[in-house]
């Protein structure tokens, strides 16, 4: 039993928060850490990328304003420093914005110009402009500067310089005051002396022999004709446009390659799928050879004589049946001259005949124009050489 009057204490333990409550609050706090840190991480991972495109923004702008500014660096380290490098400004002021054109081909136009050089000397200059800058131009613009950068020559056409300025592609030459020799065949109310006209055969066999035998790089030009044939001042004849030549490695003879040249002018072997070698530019320059004698194109569709209209049958004709005479009608000179005219016909048919192994070499014909060799009978040219050609 128990006495009432003693006195006792009770404690009551009363939770004023939630266990639970007491056991998250750490974590909450740790959980709250790493969103910061995430949120800070992308955050600076923005502002890194955002820098990134910048810089990188900058850089694109600052490579094409170089690039803009300094058009003629590449262009440059691809020929070397032997040649000018023109910007397109230079030439649009040097032609008059392009007013004065000398030519036009199915890929380019020829305009005079005037340049000054570092003695501002003032230079008359002829700058070939490229039309459409499909691939076939572009691989014709680097073979043509190419192969004028190893030649050096007074019967080739000089190459001055060129532009290589974004779409522009274009090439200096110097100025021909006397233009082509079709014009000066073909073109004149009167028939060019004969005289000047052999003396324009042996500089042309001379131009295209250095090419062969004597330049750094063995060239086959690949599209001798008049329109190449150019003529300065004293009438000095100067082989040009290379945008078809064929370069060949050392000790290489022959090569494959697609048809080139012009209807008239090209090889039979071009053809044939046969190999292709100098020989090719012998046969060219056979028909030249014709041309330059007669004073007419290698076909006249409107000639009188059905059986004159191709100019290599009826030159073989007329040696064959001894009436020489009637290639050259008119020609006092020539006339006067029927022994030089018998040789350079017959170093024609040499030239042009169907089998590349009998036609000679251009050092051979110089020699046989030149009267050093004697020209010995051509053997008779087949029916079908020349209509397969034209």
């Amino acid at each position: 039993m128990q006495d009432s009057n003693v006195q006792r204490k009770a404690l009551l333990k009363i939770r004023k928060d939630n266990s639970t409550s007491k056991c998250e609050g750490p974590v909450r706090k740790k959980d709250q850490s790493k969103l910061i840190m995430v949120i800070s991480v992308l955050l600076s991972s923005s502002v890194l990328l955002n820098l990134l495109l910048l810089v990188a923004g900058f850089s694109v702008v600052y490579w094409w304003r170089s690039k803009s500014s300094k058009p003629n660096q590449s262009s440059q380290a691809i020929v070397g420093t032997c040649l000018r490098s023109f910007t397109f400004e230079e030439l649009r002021k040097a032609t008059n914005e392009f007013k004065d054109v000398l030519g036009q081909g199915a890929f380019s136009t020829v305009y005079k110009g005037v340049s000054f050089d570092h003695t501002s000397t003032r230079n008359h200059i002829a700058v070939k402009k490229l039309n459409n800058m499909v691939k076939e131009n572009e691989e014709e613009f680097k073979r043509e500067v190419s192969t004028f950068s190893r030649t050096n020559h007074r019967n080739l056409v000089q190459l001055l310089g060129f532009c290589n300025e974004g779409e522009h592609r274009m090439l200096v030459y110097e100025f021909m005051s006397k233009g082509s020799l079709a014009n000066f065949l073909f073109d004149t109310l009167e028939r060019p002396s004969w005289f000047q006209r052999m003396q324009i055969a042996l500089e042309t066999a001379r131009g295209i022999l250095y090419l062969h035998e004597e330049c750094s790089t063995q060239i086959i030009h690949c599209d001798i004709k008049p329109q190449n044939v150019l003529l300065d001042e004293s009438f000095t004849a100067k082989i040009s446009d290379f945008g078809l030549a064929k370069l060949l490695k050392i000790g290489q003879s022959r090569t494959n390659t697609g048809i080139r040249g012009t209807r008239g002018y090209v090889a039979p072997e071009w053809f044939r799928n046969m190999p292709i070698t100098i020989k090719v530019d012998v046969y060219s320059y056979g028909i030249l050879l014709l041309e330059i004698i007669c004073c007419r194109r290698s076909f006249e569709a409107n000639a009188e004589n059905e059986n004159q209209m191709v100019l290599t049958d009826w030159a073989y004709d007329c040696f064959h049946e001894r009436k020489l005479d009637l290639l050259v009608e008119g020609d006092n000179e020539a006339l006067d001259e029927m022994k030089m005219v018998e040789k350079y016909v017959m170093v024609s048919l040499w030239c042009i005949q169907e089998d590349p192994l009998l036609r000679p070499t251009m050092k051979k014909v110089l020699q046989m124009l030149e009267g050093s060799v004697d020209v010995p009978t051509p053997p008779d040219l087949p029916s079908f050489t020349t209509t397969m050609c034209l």
